[in-house]
């Protein structure tokens, strides 16, 4: 039997039952070419009409020296050095002196975005809640969308493999797409669970999936569940990621466990996710706050656990080319050099 779900795990699942309470895409593993028909019908195109999530926030300027005001749910630095925000105000850049909103610039789609990747290319992609993916080149964006083949428009991480496919995790199994066609793998195939928050290739090139019952190791062909020291299912799995090491970290509802290739360590019990492994090698995670309504900012060392920064929610933490520390917050995006922090 299950066990029951305490206070801290429900607010641990919470976000996630607000934004899929609209979603509801077809879970059949297929596979499709990426133009082919579908019954599903693809999301309209945004030239004309900003169609998308009637709960988009709507920026006041296209371009500020302000940034968001609203969730920024994941940060990544480019190769040119430019940040770039996945929020609910839709897509925008950072060039060190002003905040671009590209959704309202190039006319795209009022979706909430939530995660972000740069490919071995320097292209970039954006996953939205409800809208699909965008492909930004540099000049223009492509969407594709479940019409294209795509498991659902809802798309909450993404990863690039050592091949160059582009993994998409939605909520409804995982994606891959090969430049041409995505194949989709979901429970049919073996996945412990339909959402997929997050997705590892490690070095010897086997598959990590983070789902809300559990974690998967895939090889390519084949599902294997991977549990947790006790012998069952993790549950609610935020973050999967491989250090320098070659170690396996997951963060959970649980709290983090780190597996070196033979056994498996509990680090911690608080529940954790948005991991980040940084260039000296810290970890940086948030953290729930179980006697409190809120998130913590945390460092590890390897020895001592730093709460860095408590806020109401903490999201997507990453590391820019000068060593500082941005991640997202419910009413935009912070930065830490270490010392002190600037909200923009």
């Amino acid at each position: 039997m299950k066990k029951p779900y305490t206070l801290t795990q429900i607010c641990f699942l919470l976000p996630t039952l607000l934004l899929l309470t609209s979603c509801n895409n077809d879970d059949a593993a297929k596979e499709t070419p990426a133009h082919a028909s579908s019954n599903i019908p693809a999301v309209p195109p945004a030239k004309n009409s900003p169609v998308g999530d009637p709960n988009f926030i709507v920026p006041r300027d296209t371009v500020s020296t302000q940034g968001p005001h609203s969730i920024t749910r994941n940060v990544l630095q480019d190769r040119n050095g430019n940040m770039w925000l996945a929020g609910w105000d839709g897509i925008v850049g950072y060039d060190g002196k002003n905040f671009t909103n590209y959704t309202l610039k190039m006319g795209l789609q009022h979706f909430h975005v939530f995660s972000v990747l740069e490919d071995f290319a320097g292209n970039l992609w954006f996953g939205t809640i409800g809208g699909g993916v965008y492909r930004f080149d540099g000049q223009s964006f492509k969407l594709y969308t479940s019409a294209d083949g795509l498991a659902s428009n809802v798309v909450f991480c993404m990863l690039e493999d050592k091949s160059g496919n582009i993994w998409l995790g939605t909520d409804h199994g995982a994606s891959r797409y090969d430049g041409n066609t995505f194949t989709n793998l979901t429970t049919q195939q073996g996945l412990k669970g339909t959402i997929v928050y997050t997705m590892e290739q490690d070095i010897a090139g086997t598959f990590w999936f983070g789902t809300q019952n559990g974690v998967n190791r895939y090889d390519g062909s084949s599902f294997s569940e991977f549990k947790n020291k006790e012998g069952a299912s993790f549950y609610q799995v935020r973050s999967i990621v491989e250090d320098k090491n070659g170690y396996i970290w997951i963060g959970s509802a649980d709290g983090i466990s780190r597996f070196d290739g033979k056994s498996l360590s509990v680090v911690s019990t608080t529940p954790a996710s948005n991991f980040m492994e940084d260039k000296k090698g810290n970890f940086w995670f948030s953290g729930d706050e179980v006697e409190k309504d809120g998130m913590t900012l945390i460092r590890y060392d390897g020895r001592t656990f730093s709460n860095i920064k408590s806020d109401t929610q903490i999201f997507g933490i990453t590391e820019d080319k000068a060593g500082n520390i941005w991640f997202g917050k419910v009413d935009g995006v912070c930065r830490y050099d270490g010392k002190s922090f600037v909200t923009f």
